[in-house]
């Protein structure tokens, strides 16, 4: 695999997007948006504070990376199962000095800068709400691209393995879903049975939550082992992306 290649095919993924970016900046911004207003006023009202924080700063920083998560994981499923599969786009960059590794290298890469960009919009969103107390939030935006590595590559496994488009329903349903549930942006996972809070703690939603909330708050001492589980996940999960699109493809 050469980087060169791979950042051909981020390029070719960018220049796509920057013709239809407005729709897709206006649906993914929306959503957490909304999702920020109507759960941190609304049941802020009634909630009021939780350890020692206002509900709505509390939720913000998971905001944010269920926003990152979810960009990664629409473009790496949806997006890279139609370019494979009903535009031929694999086909035609396959038929040039491209070779399947600098495709799917260059997928993810796509992926993770997604999650880096709408999560750092989401992020100067939450800091005109007042809702940032340090400026070390900046540091959470290349920890964003890591975890849009993490879940771009969980995206390309099960887009390698779907029989079909149809089946990418179980994976936001019965996988994405219970990670923005219950990965702590809502509530803390103290509040839940302990067996959840150990479950959570192997997820990467959890970490990322867990990072930005500290840098929002200016408490960067907390991060450390959080960041480690990111890189470490990152490293572990690299090969599996490119062996089944390669086993996909070929067949």
């Amino acid at each position: 695999m050469k980087l060169k290649k791979a950042f051909r095919i981020w390029q070719r993924q960018f220049t796509v997007y920057t013709k239809l970016y407005k729709s897709s900046l206006a649906l993914n911004f929306a959503e957490p948006v909304l999702y920020l207003v109507a759960l941190g006023l609304g049941l802020g009202a009634f909630v009021g504070e939780i350890n020692g924080v206002p509900y709505m700063k509390f939720i913000a920083p998971g905001i944010v990376a269920s926003s990152a998560m979810f960009a990664a994981a629409y473009e790496c499923t949806y997006g890279t199962y139609v370019r494979m599969t009903y535009q031929k786009t694999f086909d035609a960059i396959l038929a040039t000095p491209v070779n399947i590794d600098d495709l799917v290298a260059g997928e993810l890469l796509w992926g993770a800068s997604k999650s880096a960009l709408y999560g750092t919009i989401i992020i100067i969103v939450i800091s005109l709400f007042g809702l940032v107390d340090s400026a070390y939030i900046i540091l959470a935006i290349p920890v964003l691209f890591f975890i849009g590595l993490i879940f771009a590559g969980i995206s390309v496994i099960f887009t390698a393995i779907v029989p079909g488009i149809d089946s990418f329903n179980y994976f936001f349903t019965l996988f994405l879903t219970p990670l923005f549930l219950f990965s702590g942006i809502f509530f803390p996972l103290d509040a839940l049975p302990p067996i959840v809070a150990d479950l959570a703690f192997f997820t990467p939603l959890y970490h990322m939550v867990n990072i930005l909330r500290s840098f929002a708050y200016g408490q960067i001492q907390n991060v450390l082992w959080d960041i480690v589980w990111i890189f470490a996940v990152t490293l572990l999960l690299a090969p599996l992306p490119f062996r089944l699109m390669r086993r996909k493809i070929i067949k």
